[in-house]
């Protein structure tokens, strides 16, 4: 039986929603061949180890929509480098606790963003996903669509913005003017490195624009201002390490103005989640292709969800942005198209933590001491 330790919660805008992936991947994990190590990262960082009962209440048939339980108490959890997981015992002292491999459900920052990758790197630990390249990379909306850019493919028309820039007096009228020459009002404003639309708004104007901009550098100092497309918003599972797999692709059709958090995570019936997407042969395999060569160029492992616009008036396809930890909840995308491809939950699971661990394996087949006989 293999030792899981699954992260969740975080210091992050994404806590709840990591509270509900959490719980739906804990309760799809076989109790006969897993045993879970639950710890709750509070929204101010501390980790806790829970106890049974919160494992109890999902395991015994509990709504994984409903979430894990807040976290608010449990034994504390430290990392050690070269050690691993350790946690504090009643006398002052610490122990190691066995574990065979991290499940990071940590959706945003400091935990998607290649945080705790490095951490989990320095203690020697195995973990679910990508490495800390291709999670700070896939965290940075920037960063990826300029990788994007310079494979030839095609992204959503973007402006960067950056905190100190609003330090100019004048900076706002100009980037005004720089938007309107550019492609036009309205466009969305968000933050470059955060996840489940949290922060991003909708900007008709220069006044609704100051509005955006303050909602955004709320949760990043670095903001991008992307054109607004009449599209078709589709997403496309992308698993493996080397040799990736993409599934056909679903599409969002949301009930709100856009796929925001509310629709994603609160509103059952905030959009509808067509698996697989109604695509001719021809879309369908070009968007898979342009999914696959997005991940390798990210550099990312394990998992991804990649999003795409199609765009109404051209039937352009459009690469929007990636998510190296995307939801895990009962309506959440990424495993829906991956059971529409004929990979169940449970099976997904066992297939990401049997990834996790061939690029640990891997990886410590480096040198990390120079030979120079070598």
């Amino acid at each position: 039986m293999k030792t899981i330790a699954v992260l969740y919660g975080g210091k992050s805008g994404e806590h709840e929603v990591s509270l509900i992936s959490a719980a739906s991947i804990i309760k799809n994990l076989d109790p006969a061949r897993y045993s879970i190590l639950p710890i709750g990262i509070t929204k101010a960082g501390e980790w806790l180890l829970q106890d049974e009962a919160s494992l109890r209440l999902i395991v015994n048939g509990r709504s994984g929509m409903e979430g894990l339980p807040p976290i608010v108490s449990g034994t504390k959890v430290s990392v050690l480098p070269g050690i691993g997981l350790v946690s504090e015992k009643a006398s002052g002292t610490w122990e190691i606790l066995e574990c065979d491999i991290v499940f990071p459900v940590l959706h945003g920052t400091f935990g998607e963003d290649g945080t705790v990758q490095g951490l989990l790197e320095c203690a020697g630990l195995p973990y679910v996903g990508s490495g800390v390249l291709g999670s700070a990379v896939g965290m940075d909306k920037q960063v990826a669509k300029e990788l994007w850019l310079r494979e030839g493919l095609p992204v959503v028309e973007f402006i960067t913005v950056r905190k100190n820039d609003l330090m100019n007096p004048h900076f706002l009228s100009a980037l005004g003017r720089k938007i309107e020459a550019r492609f036009g009002w309205p466009c969305f404003v968000k933050p470059a490195s955060s996840g489940s639309s949290v922060g991003t708004s909708k900007a008709t104007d220069e006044a609704s624009l100051t509005h955006a901009l303050d909602k955004a550098f709320a949760y990043d100092e670095k903001v991008l201002i992307e054109e607004f497309i009449p599209a078709r918003e589709l997403e496309c599972a992308v698993l493996g390490n080397e040799d990736p797999r993409a599934f056909s692709p679903g599409e969002i059709i949301p009930a709100h103005e856009y796929y925001d958090y509310d629709a994603k995570y609160k509103d059952p019936e905030g959009a509808t989640l067509q698996v697989p997407a109604s695509l001719s042969e021809t879309q369908e395999e070009n968007l898979k292709a342009m999914a696959v060569k997005a991940y390798k160029a990210c550099g990312f492992s394990g998992m991804a969800r990649m999003d795409f616009f199609i765009d109404k008036r051209t039937g352009a396809i459009l690469l929007n942005e990636a998510n190296t930890i995307p939801g895990f909840t009962a309506i959440s995308m990424y495993p829906r198209m991956c059971q529409a491809g004929g990979l169940s939950y449970p099976a997904l699971l066992e297939t990401l933590l049997d990834l996790g661990l061939k690029r640990f394996e891997s990886r410590n087949k480096l040198s990390y001491n120079y030979d120079a006989e070598a």
